[in-house]
C-alpha cells in the first residue's frame, strides 16, 4: 500500500486564505495547465439538502475523510453522532473544531484512532482522490471500518478515471510540492472496489454518490460494534485515546 502522499497545504496556502475568506478562487492545476474548480463556497456553508440526505444514510460512528472546513463534522455533531474530522490542513481542522466538531490534522495513511471500528467512512467532495491510488486508498478505508462496515464516496459528475500530478492554485501561483490526486467517476470507482459490496449509487443536486459495504473479516478481538475511538480535537501532538459514546 502506498505510503502517506506528500501534503500540499506548505508555503504560501492559497487553500488556508480560502477558508478565511469563505470563496475561492481556488483550484488544482495539472502540470500541463489544466484547472479544477473547487466548491469553496459550497464547503464552507452548512450542510445542504444533498448532503444532509448523505448523512442520513450513515451508520454508527463516522469518519470523515478529507472533511475539509467541517460543514458534515458539524452537521453530523450537532445531531449527536459519534464523529471525527481528518485533514492534512491545519486551517480546514481549525475550523471544523470551531463550528464545534472534533477533527485531528493526520493523513488518512497514517496511524488513526479506532482503526477496524468505524462503523461508516465518508469520502466526499472528490476525496475518493486522495493521495492518487484509489485502489490503496480503498484497501485503507476497508482496515478503518468495522467488518461490514459502509463506505459512502462522491464521485465525478463523468465518467472519468484520472490519476495526474497536480498543485493547489489559486490561479496566481501554486503552493507547495506537486501532489498525485485521482479523478474518479462511478464506473472507474465500482471497477477498484474489489472485495466490497455494492450497497447503492445515486445521483442527487446534480452530484454522484456510491455507497459500498466492507466484507472483511475481523481481525480484532474487538467486538465488531464496539464505540470508535475518538482522541483529542485540537491540532496538537496526539492526546491519550478516550472513547466517546454516542449521545
Amino acid at each position: 500500500m502506498t505510503t502517506s502522499p506528500p501534503v500540499p497545504w506548505t508555503g504560501a496556502d492559497p487553500y488556508a486564505a480560502a477558508l478565511r475568506a469563505g470563496r475561492g478562487p481556488l483550484f488544482l492545476r495539472r502540470t500541463d495547465g489544466w484547472l479544477l474548480p473547487l466548491d469553496v463556497e459550497r464547503w464552507c456553508a452548512g450542510a445542504d439538502p444533498v448532503d444532509r440526505a448523505v448523512l442520513d444514510r450513515c451508520e454508527g460512528a463516522v469518519l470523515d475523510i478529507g472533511c475539509g472546513p467541517g460543514r458534515l463534522v458539524a452537521e453530523l455533531a450537532f445531531r449527536g453522532r459519534t464523529v471525527l474530522g481528518i485533514d492534512v490542513s491545519a486551517a480546514a481542522v481549525d475550523h471544523t473544531v470551531r463550528l464545534g466538531g472534533q477533527a485531528l490534522r493526520r493523513s488518512v495513511f497514517e496511524p488513526l484512532p479506532g482503526e477496524g471500528r468505524w462503523d461508516t467512512v465518508l469520502l466526499m467532495d472528490g476525496n475518493v482522490g486522495i493521495g492518487g491510488d484509489p485502489y490503496a486508498l480503498l484497501v485503507r478505508v476497508a482496515r478503518l471500518l468495522a467488518p461490514g462496515g459502509l463506505l459512502i464516496a462522491e464521485t465525478t459528475e463523468v465518467d472519468v478515471d484520472e490519476r495526474a500530478h497536480v498543485h493547489l492554485t489559486d490561479a496566481r501561483e501554486a503552493a507547495g510540492a506537486p501532489f498525485l490526486w485521482a479523478r474518479l467517476g462511478t464506473p472507474a470507482l465500482l471497477r477498484y472496489a474489489r472485495g466490497w459490496e455494492r450497497e447503492g449509487q445515486w445521483t442527487a443536486g446534480g452530484r454522484r454518490f456510491v455507497a459500498l459495504r466492507s466484507r472483511r473479516a475481523s481481525s480484532s478481538a474487538e467486538p465488531p460494534k464496539s464505540t470508535a475511538v475518538i482522541s483529542s480535537q485540537r491540532v496538537r501532538k496526539p492526546s491519550v485515546d478516550r472513547p466517546v459514546a454516542n449521545r
